[in-house]
């Protein structure tokens, strides 16, 4: 970065990925030593396949001080208590993945352990009995905790939330430049990124590249040829069908997911219309097949053809490559099984502002950066592999994905589970302890043992805290009103 005194970022592609890297920057950088411009056009389409998030989409919003109702009227926001998996581990199994809490600890010992004596007492509820969010889901409720026990995400309009990052972004001095790009200059020195030049001849230039690109990846592909690991081997699925239907009368406060032939099928209520889509593996099946499965598993009217997406599942060798940082679709895909499209994003820039480079760039803070970066892809990588590994289905694709050998670092991890029922989670990766516990659970693999000093206690106080947690929890529920009637007092989006 060779300008000591306003360093000149310079974003390519907007969409969701670009306009949260742009409102961030705004947000954090200080106006005095940074330019932030955002390079998009208006003719390349977004994907657009988050719609659904996870909790921490809550801290970035917070940071940027986005006031929590107005941003759910501007995005046709519902929102999001887990996700409910239909038809995963067998084909008339259900469970839910919530967020927030599963029992209570007691002691040294995990909730669950509890619950593993509890089964073998003739216990028969089932391990989401004690989760507040799922009980909370299944029933259709919903309110902001006040000190409770619910945690929560959002479901929105992708394309919508750009907007509204854009205009948050613009007002706070990132400037955008409308154009396609149609070069892209080095420098004959140190082969880094030197400007982007446009269709209208306009050039670009800049000292950090974030390249928000989308599967293209413009500059860190197309520019400095990276390099890409393909993980296909592991996540068989490479197209998706996309389609908006008409919504249900039921405004259901989670995601679902429903396995399907030779792939999975997600739903994401919103107040205005329903997203839907199809992954699936060409392999197994054709597109006119998944088109037919899609459009027959709808709860309302298509309200547009299905639009097709392909992809291979994978990421780049390098993330931040010399002055070149790729984040979104322009750093590799992970299907939106678990909803984390839109968090990789928001914790890559994080990470960005991080390393940012004070002078200039330094290959220790970028081999860092990679390294962490990496760390998080594969691990997000491990859980939803899980999710297909472990399955009783009977259909091909799937017994091919039950007999597959998975990366290590998710075997040892199921295996330690199976064994006596504990998880470890290792360097504050994404997923904690009680995300691998529900799906471990939900797809079938029940512990052969749990912790010792569970034994400690009786085989009626076993009981006596099963049943009691069950209780709190019910009554905590039936006073929370109806997630529908919540947004419609709080935060309808006028269309409603």
């Amino acid at each position: 970065m060779t300008n000591p005194t306003r360093q000149r970022i310079i974003i390519v592609g907007g969409g969701t990925a670009g306009w949260i890297a742009a409102a961030s920057l705004a947000r954090f950088l200080p106006v005095q030593r940074y330019a932030v411009t955002l390079v998009e056009s208006d003719e390349i389409g977004i994907v657009g396949v988050g719609e659904a998030t996870i909790p921490q989409i809550r801290l970035l919003n917070a940071a940027l001080g986005i006031d929590e109702y107005a941003f759910m009227r501007a995005t046709q926001a519902t929102y999001k208590l887990g996700i409910e998996f239909a038809g995963w581990g067998t084909q008339n199994s259900r469970y839910m993945h919530a967020f927030g809490t599963v029992g209570r600890p007691t002691g040294q010992v995990p909730f669950h352990h509890f619950w593993l004596r509890g089964a073998r007492l003739g216990e028969t509820a089932p391990l989401d009995a004690y989760a507040p969010n799922a009980q909370a889901g299944w029933a259709n409720r919903f309110a902001k905790p006040d000190g409770g026990e619910l945690a929560y995400a959002f479901h929105f309009d992708a394309s919508l939330y750009a907007t509204f990052l854009r205009n948050w972004a613009e007002t706070r001095g990132v400037t955008r430049i409308e154009g396609r790009i149609v070069a892209v200059g080095r420098d004959q020195e140190t082969g880094n990124v030197s400007d982007v030049q446009l269709e209208n001849g306009q050039s670009v230039a800049g000292d950090l590249f974030i390249d928000c690109s989308g599967f293209r990846g413009l500059l860190i592909e197309g520019a400095l040829e990276t390099g890409y690991d393909d993980w296909s081997h592991w996540l068989p699925c490479d197209r998706a069908l996309a389609v908006p239907c008409a919504s249900s009368a039921e405004l259901t406060p989670y995601t679902r997911s429903t396995a399907h032939t030779a792939g999975w099928q997600w739903r994401i209520p919103l107040q205005h219309r329903i997203g839907n889509g199809h992954v699936y593996c060409s392999a197994q099946i054709s597109d006119d097949q998944a088109a037919a499965v899609l459009l027959a598993n709808l709860d309302g009217v298509p309200l547009a053809d299905p639009r097709p997406i392909r992809f291979t599942t994978g990421r780049r060798r390098q993330f931040w490559n010399r002055n070149v940082v790729a984040i979104g679709l322009a750093a590799g895909f992970l299907e939106p099984l678990e909803s984390t499209s839109i968090h990789m994003v928001q914790s890559a820039i994080e990470r960005v502002i991080r390393y940012l480079p004070n002078g200039p760039l330094q290959a220790a803070d970028i081999a860092a950066y990679n390294i962490e970066t990496g760390f998080e892809w594969e691990r997000v990588r491990d859980f939803i592999i899980l999710h297909y590994h472990v399955n009783d289905r009977p259909e091909p694709f799937w017994r091919e994905c039950a007999s597959m050998a998975v990366p290590q670092s998710l075997s040892d991890k199921i295996a330690l589970f199976r064994a006596n029922g504990r998880i470890t989670r290792f360097n504050d990766e994404l997923f904690a302890e009680v995300g691998w516990l529900q799906v471990l659970v939900g797809q079938g693999i029940i512990p052969q043992g749990y912790h010792p000093l569970v034994d400690a206690h009786s085989d009626k106080d076993i009981r006596e805290l099963l049943s009691l947690l069950r209780q709190v929890i019910g009554r905590q529920v039936g006073t929370l009103p109806d997630h529908a009637t919540f947004i419609a007092q709080h935060c309808p989006s006028g269309t409603y």
